[in-house]
This record gives structure tokens, C-alpha cells and sequence, in this order.
């Protein structure tokens, strides 16, 4: 999910009634459940160094214990710098630094949650097991989530504010029943979602309108990817013995939209380039975590004897407001093979790694 979703998404369950039990509850939850994301910072050695390596142990349960002991340490370091200069922190709630460890393993929790319910997956039993998980549930941004947790947030504020006029007595804590709402909505929201994307796999299985006709091709597995707010829709990803199919799924009106010229990618022959690009350290990373890979080569250029290998991963193949699948794929992956089939240069989202 994106930073301002995990970061909210910390400071509610801090609200549902956590804050009550230990100081620097919200501070300690809202850090912790955004601080996974530190795995960004590999992004400094290059962005297949930061593709390798996001979702890595920092997002695995391995990891947790260690990244709430940092977060709780800092927060310890903030209480001691804040006694030393003579403020002594007002808190309605005891000192528990124990109990406050406890509530950042929650928060680090629900970061890793958040993440398995989008398409992009995990790895939460890294290093052990490194196979990706994903739910494939919501959006990498869903609105619904977000304006829920906003809510939550902004609208004790708000009664606040009204109650202060009418000279009512300013609660210690507040918002706990409108964030224990919000919570339990998102999780209803994802039980709806998995019921619709189950909903949206029978019906294309049930549909059999793809490939060529006569359309009467073995179809090997089906999925569907979500689309942000309408849990209705759905891109479905249908894979036969020769290609795969993409398709527009409506489960509110049982209905699928394909197209047998422009939904329809083969599946490319192996070659020399293809392999020795498969072989390349983006290749390896890329196939380790893609579920339905796309890699396609370029025609040879006759002047330097180059040739493009392109990764691409189909559940990102289509588009959805921000996300220009069909045009500009997301996490797309190139590699240059020279004519020796030796790898020249590597590219990920346009960025070359140096």
C-alpha cells in the first residue's frame, strides 16, 4: 500500500484503545506501521539493488522484532533528551515500555497485512521460504481505505471543535469508537473484494470466449487483478498452452470485455538472448518475484548487433486512473544482449543501474 495508507493506518488502531494503555502509543504505532518501507533506502545503490531488495527482510516476520526495537528505542531516546532538558512529558496514559514494544510488533503487523492485500505481494517467510504471497484483494491505492482512516481521524477533530464551542469538557482520549469502525469497515471491504474476485475467476472460467476462434482452447489458470473503489470490476488474466488473454470483468452484471487482437499476448519461443537475459541479475530477481512474466525480445539492431530483452509482469498490464499499464507497464524491466549474448546494460522503470 502507499506510505500515507500504513501511516494512518497505525495512528487508528493506535486510537481504537491502545493509546489508553501506554505513553507514545500513537507515535510508536504510526512509525512503526510505515516503517517496514525503510527498505526503500537501497534505492541508493541502484533500482535493481531497490527491486531486489524491497519486501525483503524488512517485511518479513523474521524482521518485525528487530524494527519495533528500533522504533521503541528511538521514542526511548526522544522521553530521556525531553527529561534532560526539563520538560517532563504530560501523558495521559503510563510509561510502559514493554507494552509500547507489544503495540509496534501490532502496528508492524498491519503494515505486512496491508501489503499481502494488494497484487504486488510479500515475503513474509523470508529468508526461509522466499515464495511471494499476494491477496490481490485491493489497489495499491484504494480511496475506500483511505478516506475510512481519514475519516477516523479528522472527524473526533472536528466534534471536538463543536464540543469546545458549547463549552463541553475536553475528553483525555477520543475518536476510539470512530476508529474501531473504520477497521472493522476495511476488513469488511476485503471479505467483499475476495468474495468479487472469486466471483470475477468463475465467471471467466465460465465464459470461454478466449483465444481464436473457435474459442475451445484448455485454459490452464485464471485470475483477476482489482481495479481501485468498484469492487465489481475486475482485469482477469486467463493463461492457455500458448497465451495469455486479458479481459474486463464485471461481476455486478456477470459480464466479460475482451478483445482477441489487442487482449491477446503469446507466449514468446525461447532464444540464446532471451535466456542469457533470464540469466542476468535483473532477470533472476524478476522472475523470482513476478507471477505471470511477459519477457519479449527486440529485433536485433543490424549496426552495434544489440538487442532489447523486455520483463514484464501482466498483472500490471492495464490501465486503472493513474496506472498506464497498456502503454507505460509499472515495474518494467529491460536488459541489453549483445551479439556474443553477453548482458550490457540493465534497466528498471527506465533507470539504468550503473
Amino acid at each position: 500500500m502507499d506510505p500515507i495508507t500504513h501511516l494512518m493506518t497505525g495512528a487508528v488502531l493506535a486510537r481504537s484503545g491502545f493509546n489508553r494503555k501506554a505513553a507514545y502509543a500513537t507515535v510508536a504505532m504510526t512509525l512503526a506501521a510505515e516503517a517496514p518501507d525503510l527498505d526503500t533506502l537501497w534505492a541508493i545503490r541502484g533500482p535493481i539493488a531497490a527491486f531486489e531488495h524491497h519486501r525483503g527482510w524488512t517485511h518479513a516476520l523474521l524482521g518485525l522484532p528487530l524494527e519495533a526495537a528500533v522504533v521503541v528505542g528511538a521514542i526511548y531516546l526522544f522521553h530521556r533528551w525531553r527529561l534532560k532538558r526539563g520538560k517532563p512529558a504530560k501523558q495521559a496514559a503510563p510509561l510502559r515500555w514493554g507494552l509500547l514494544y507489544g503495540f509496534a510488533l501490532i502496528a508492524l503487523l498491519s503494515h505486512l497485512l496491508l501489503d499481502w492485500t494488494n497484487n504486488y505481494g510479500l515475503r513474509p517467510f523470508f529468508p526461509f521460504n522466499p515464495r511471494w504471497y499476494a491477496g490481490s484483494l485491493v489497489f495499491i491505492f484504494e480511496p475506500v481505505m483511505f478516506a475510512l482512516l481519514l475519516i477516523a481521524l479528522l472527524a473526533p477533530v472536528l466534534f471536538g471543535l463543536i464540543n469546545s464551542e458549547v463549552g463541553a469538557r475536553k475528553p483525555a482520549f477520543r475518536g476510539r469508537g470512530w476508529a474501531i469502525a473504520a477497521l472493522i469497515a476495511i476488513v469488511t471491504l476485503w471479505g467483499w473484494r475476495a468474495v468479487e474476485q472469486q466471483q470475477a475467476i468463475q465467471i471467466a472460467l465460465n465464459s470461454g470466449d478466449f483465444g481464436p476462434p473457435p474459442n475451445n482452447v484448455p485454459i490452464l489458470r485464471v485470475t483477476a487483478e482489482p481495479y481501485p473503489i468498484n469492487p465489481f470490476r475486475w482485469q482477469a488474466i486467463v493463461e492457455t498452452p500458448d497465451f495469455y488473454q486479458l479481459a474486463i470483468v464485471d461481476t455486478f452484471n456477470d459480464t466479460v470485455v475482451t478483445n482477441e487482437h489487442s487482449d491477446i499476448f503469446y507466449k514468446p519461443a525461447e532464444t540464446a538472448t532471451t535466456l542469457a537475459a533470464k540469466q542476468s541479475w535483473l532477470g533472476h530477481i524478476y522472475l523470482d518475484w513476478s507471477r505471470i512474466p511477459l519477457v519479449t525480445q527486440s529485433d536485433t539492431d543490424p549496426t552495434t548487433g544489440l538487442t532489447v530483452v523486455t520483463f514484464d509482469d501482466l498483472r500490471f498490464m492495464y490501465d486503472a486512473y493513474f496506472l498506464h499499464g497498456r502503454e507505460d507497464p509499472p515495474l518494467s524491466g529491460a536488459v541489453t544482449v549483445n551479439a556474443a549474448h553477453r548482458v550490457t546494460r540493465m534497466e528498471m522503470d527506465g533507470r539504468i543501474q550503473r
